[in-house]
C-alpha cells in the first residue's frame, strides 16, 4: 500500500517561503500525476499544483506565479516550493494522485501570519 509522508511547513511572516516535501513509497509517477492539496478550516480539500510525469505542472490560479511544483522519481519525493506567501494559504497541505486514491497522509500545516 502506499504511504505518503508531508514535511516542511511551519510558521512564516506574509511574504516568506516555505518548501514542502512529500515522500512515496513507490515510484512517483507510476502511479500517474501527482498533486499538491490543502485544506483550511471549514474549508473542502482543494487542488493546489499537479504535475505529470513529464514535468507539465499546472497551478490553481490562487497560487500561480507563487507557488512551484516539482518531483524527483529517483528519490520518490514531490516538492511544493512556495513564495510570497499570503494569509490566506494557511491550510494543511497534503499529497497524493490527481483521483486521490491514496491513503491520505498526516499532512503538514502551514501558518502564514505577522
Amino acid at each position: 500500500q502506499v504511504q505518503l509522508v508531508e514535511s516542511g511547513g511551519g510558521l512564516v511572516q506574509p511574504g516568506g517561503s516555505l518548501r514542502l516535501s512529500c515522500a512515496v513509497s513507490g515510484s512517483i509517477f507510476s502511479f500517474g500525476s501527482m498533486a499538491w492539496y490543502r485544506q483550511a478550516p471549514g474549508s473542502e480539500r482543494e487542488l493546489v499544483a499537479r504535475i505529470s510525469m513529464y514535468g507539465s505542472p499546472n497551478y490553481a490560479d490562487s497560487v500561480k506565479g507563487r507557488f512551484t511544483i516539482s518531483g524527483d522519481n529517483a528519490k520518490n519525493l514531490v516538492y511544493l516550493q512556495m513564495n510570497s506567501l499570503k494569509a490566506e494559504d494557511t491550510a494543511i497541505y497534503y499529497c497524493n494522485n490527481i483521483y486521490r486514491t491514496f491513503p491520505w497522509g498526516q499532512g503538514t500545516q502551514v501558518t502564514v501570519s505577522s
